[in-house]
């Protein structure tokens, strides 16, 4: 096997090992890694082989420093949540790291375990759990704002009727608009009700709708890409409703682009099939993968796991009802929404079951 370890080293344990092992050497070079951390990292031995750490720093988007650390003080370092970006993906793992020596060598061997899954089930259902509570608080407020907000509506009318001066009914239709706009606010905040009729269409002519409504008004720093598998066949949805949960994502990714990355800043729009996965807890043989992501700052950390709550926003103008309104739509369709954050990398996956 091609690695520059002494004769010797005891490697049959984690050579079979489902976990991910990668060796450093005292030269901070990549000595050895397992088939398990090949499949992890997504690269071959071949292609890790002899790598610096900073370069696999530099490629993976860790810091580096503690595990040069632990060359230091002769030690272990380990850290239970760790992004690694593993083709443009974001992926969380378990890392600890252990100084070895081995025939007056030193070497430092890293242990890398996915704990993306459980992380994301562990998450699913929190996070499940505390939006219907949240929800059903919201929806039980607008329910009783909107009886009186009606009858406002109703006595500013009668009113305006009794009044003779122009004048004074110009007073009565600020009450009536104001009751409207805020009658417009309590609908959003019920949120759609029920599913309308599904019909036989195609994701990327909705996604297209979706762009060409964005271009409207985007800003000549943005780009927005494509990535779409044409293989994808047509399924049953409610595409009006789809394009709304997908036009208020991207809108968010707008807003979340600043002005002075300039030629940086773009979105991309990314659909894939994706085959026996799980969505909302029930197997599904075929489904659709949607990717939108944009190369922003990122989410701020206090918000990603209150994201999709209703009334949850990091900007002062917001409602904070987009995303909360594009998750339940999603959920109409027995799909599923989730998001990924990192700086530079801001990303939400929707899954659609293709056949129900």
């Amino acid at each position: 096997m091609l690695n520059t370890l002494p004769e010797g080293f005891p490697l049959a344990i984690i050579e079979e090992a489902n976990t991910g092992f990668v060796i450093i050497d005292e030269s901070l070079k990549l000595s050895y890694a397992n088939p398990a951390s090949e499949l992890l990292l997504s690269q071959s031995f071949q292609r890790l082989y002899q790598q610096t750490l900073q370069q696999l720093a530099n490629h993976y988007h860790f810091n580096p420093q503690s595990i040069k650390n632990v060359f230091k003080d002769k030690g272990a370092f380990n850290e239970n949540e760790v992004t690694l970006l593993v083709d443009s993906q974001p992926l969380l793992i378990s890392l600890s790291a252990t100084y070895l020596s081995f025939n007056n060598n030193a070497y430092v061997i890293i242990e890398l375990r996915c704990i993306e899954q459980q992380r994301k089930l562990s998450q699913v259902h929190y996070q499940e759990h505390q939006q219907k509570a949240a929800q059903d608080l919201v929806r039980g407020l607008a329910h009783e704002i909107k009886n009186p907000l009606g009858g406002l509506r109703g006595a500013a009318q009668l009113l305006e009727s009794e009044l003779p001066s122009p004048e004074l009914k110009e007073f009565t239709q600020i009450i009536i608009d104001q009751a409207d706009r805020l009658s417009a606010l309590v609908n959003r905040l019920l949120g759609p009700q029920k599913m309308g009729e599904r019909k036989m269409d195609n994701i990327h002519s909705v996604l297209e709708k979706v762009r060409k409504l964005v271009r409207l008004n985007l800003p000549d720093f943005i780009e927005i890409k494509v990535d779409y598998d044409p293989s994808i066949p047509d399924f049953e949805m409610q595409s009006d409703q789809l394009q709304q949960a997908f036009l208020n994502i991207v809108q968010n990714a707008v807003q979340a682009l600043s002005p002075e990355m300039k030629q940086n800043s773009k979105i991309t729009l990314r659909t894939r099939t994706a085959h026996q996965v799980t969505i909302n807890g029930l197997p599904q043989r075929l489904a659709v993968e949607i990717k939108i992501i944009d190369n922003g700052n990122g989410i701020p950390n206090h918000l990603r796991d209150t994201l999709f709550y209703p009334m949850v926003t990091g900007k002062t103008d917001g409602t904070g009802l987009g995303l909360s309104i594009a998750q339940e739509l999603i959920k109409q369709h027995h799909g599923r929404i989730e998001c990924h954050s990192i700086s530079g990398h801001t990303e939400f996956s929707i899954y659609l079951p293709m056949q129900l």
